[in-house]
């Protein structure tokens, strides 16, 4: 493996320190994928970028970075657009969507991190039957902000082992 050499003079054999210590904080921003509180996408980008802290930004090409960062942008697009469309897709009203957003900020608070889970199903079924949505539609619609939330984290997930592998190829 690359960084283990002897014959290895950047940094005085830091490589080894700093390839395991982004593998480590790269598992802590996975596994924070689904902790909503955790900036799971921010903890592998700062890993990349203490990594090449480490290694004086000699490992990490531009493209890497140019990779990064746009999977950075899908994660924020499909963190987003996944909640939306899922309570779209079960016929969610504008106020059942916005139920779902003020219950999933409350969440933070009320029960964490089950919370975070739980109220934004309550805010939109809140939001759906304030909104004169029969009891039926109200929970229908809340579901959706479920599936919603579920498949976005299931594509955040995919999208940040992919950040990893990215920047694993380049330092292994």
């Amino acid at each position: 493996m690359k960084g283990f050499s002897s014959g290895d003079a950047r940094l005085g054999g830091v490589n080894p320190l700093a390839d395991w210590l982004f593998v480590v904080l790269w598992l802590v921003g996975v596994l924070g994928t689904f902790i909503p509180i955790l900036p799971a996408t921010l903890i592998i980008l700062g890993a990349a970028l203490l990594h090449e802290l480490l290694v004086g930004f000699s490992e990490l090409s531009r493209g890497v970075w140019i990779g990064l960062v746009g999977l950075t942008a899908l994660v924020f697009l499909v963190d987003n657009l996944a909640g939306l469309l899922g309570a779209r897709r079960y016929g969610a009203s504008r106020a059942g969507v916005w139920g779902a957003f003020f219950g999933g900020l409350l969440g933070i608070f009320i029960l964490p991190p089950l919370g975070l889970f739980v109220m934004p199903f309550v805010g939109a079924w809140v939001g759906e039957v304030v909104a004169g949505r029969p009891m039926e539609a109200a929970l229908q619609a809340a579901w959706g902000t479920v599936v919603g939330m579920f498949a976005g984290m299931l594509g955040k997930f995919l999208i940040h082992v992919a950040m990893g592998i990215l920047v694993l190829r380049a330092i292994f």
